[in-house]
């Protein structure tokens, strides 16, 4: 038997076995990180075939390889696709990362030292909107906005102020953990007023904004753009999606400007995921997602935690834990050691470091794909307080939620097939 043909147990054990053990990882345990979600079988097996053996530098119809007919078929099928699912006049589906994306619309529309205004990091933003340490905010001159003290929720007046203040060249509008709505055209409107460009990130939120669930942002703004998991529950990547008047600027931006050869096998599951975001599946399951955060948040506010802006209206919450004397590096290694998979979170204020934070980001897109509902939640949300009040003393409660986690776990299975 050739190296071509041996399955991969027989071709190399170490990577086989360490694959094994993380897909009994993702079977035993409640995902609970909401930037993380389960792809399908049709996206796997796109991910996984033979257009990864292939070089296509450049766009559908204008290759610098031969040989590209059918990745010229199928990148315009998942351009088109997305260009159906979001309504927008153009996209670039080539991008590996979220970040990626937003570097080529800066390329595309900045030029070094010009002037952003994000969203802060520690109130709810991205490092991609300007954070120093990322190169968003070591190549432009990036100001920011925040939350109030008061609600946590957007304070629009004071983004509308700093605005005018900085008069940025671009206003980037889009959070990694903001739990609330974000009102797109009161940001076009400030954008306007100061004569700034507009860009949404919606990276967290995609999945509900294909299926209705949450506000446009691709009518008002001149760029969006999103990674293609989390809630679309795509494969890892990213796409843009612009005005037809930016199209050819992104397009060179992407490549040659920060890209290379595409990832083909990694489009072609892109545009398997945006078929599957056409279905009224989908946009129930959308919906569901909602409903289940919403149920979780109430749980858990039930079990005396502090949750930032006091509830949810999308797939996440962030919970405050500086009543409970335990930083959210802490809760979060003490919770996945009882199965409950929950990653650390800055909230607005905090005292902590990046490294400890005082807060968690528990979200509901993962435990929805298992067809969990209300009932989970409420029952996830009893766990999750059981672990933190109990569990730094009682080690017995963090061994019996771990076997609760493991019946609902069983109940609700995934990739049963592999």
């Amino acid at each position: 038997m050739s190296m071509m043909t041996r399955p991969l147990a027989q071709a190399d054990t170490e990577v086989a076995d360490i694959i094994a053990n993380e897909l009994k990882r993702q079977q035993t345990t409640l995902m609970l990180i909401p930037s993380e979600n389960y792809a399908s079988r049709a996206v796997m097996a796109a991910a996984g075939s033979v257009l990864t053996n292939k070089y296509a530098e450049g766009y559908p119809g204008h290759r610098y390889y031969n040989g590209c007919k059918y990745y010229d078929e199928i990148e315009q099928l998942a351009i088109d696709r997305a260009k159906g699912l979001f309504r927008a006049e153009h996209a670039n589906v080539q991008l590996h990362t979220g970040t990626q994306a937003n570097m080529s619309v800066y390329f595309a529309m900045l030029q070094p030292g010009d002037r952003i205004l994000g969203m802060k990091v520690e109130h709810g933003g991205h490092l991609s909107h300007g954070k120093k340490v990322n190169f968003s905010g070591q190549i432009y001159e990036a100001h920011f906005y925040g939350v109030s003290g008061e609600s946590a929720l957007i304070d629009y007046d004071e983004v509308l102020q700093v605005a005018k203040e900085v008069r940025p060249k671009l206003i980037v509008a889009g959070a990694s953990a903001y739990p609330r709505i974000i009102d797109f055209r009161r940001f076009r409107d400030i954008a306007d007023e100061v004569g700034a460009y507009l860009m949404a990130d919606i990276a967290h939120i995609v999945g509900l904004v294909a299926a209705g669930s949450h506000p446009d942002p691709v009518p008002v703004c001149e760029v969006v753009t999103s990674t293609t998991h989390k809630t679309l529950r795509g494969p890892r990547g990213a796409l843009i999606l612009c005005k037809e008047e930016w199209g050819e600027k992104i397009d060179r931006a992407v490549f040659p400007g920060i890209q290379a050869g595409p990832l083909m096998h990694i489009i072609a599951a892109k545009a398997v995921a945006f078929k599957e975001a056409q279905s009224l599946f989908f946009r129930e399951y959308q919906r569901q997602i909602i409903r289940n955060a919403q149920a979780l948040a109430k749980s858990l506010m039930e079990e005396d935690f502090n949750l930032v802006t006091g509830g949810t209206d999308n797939h996440l919450m962030l919970v405050d834990l500086s009543n409970k004397e335990i930083s959210g590096k802490d809760a979060a290694n003490l919770l996945e050691e009882a199965g409950i998979v929950v990653n650390k979170n800055l909230v607005p204020g905090d005292q902590r470091s990046p490294d400890e934070t005082s807060g968690i980001r528990p979200g509901t897109p993962g435990l929805t794909t298992r067809g969990m509902q209300e009932t989970e939640m409420e029952q996830v949300g009893k766990m999750i307080a059981r672990v933190i009040h109990e569990g730094r003393e009682k080690p017995k409660v963090v061994t019996e939620v771990r076997q609760q986690v493991l019946e609902l776990c069983e109940a609700f299975p995934i990739y049963e097939h592999l």
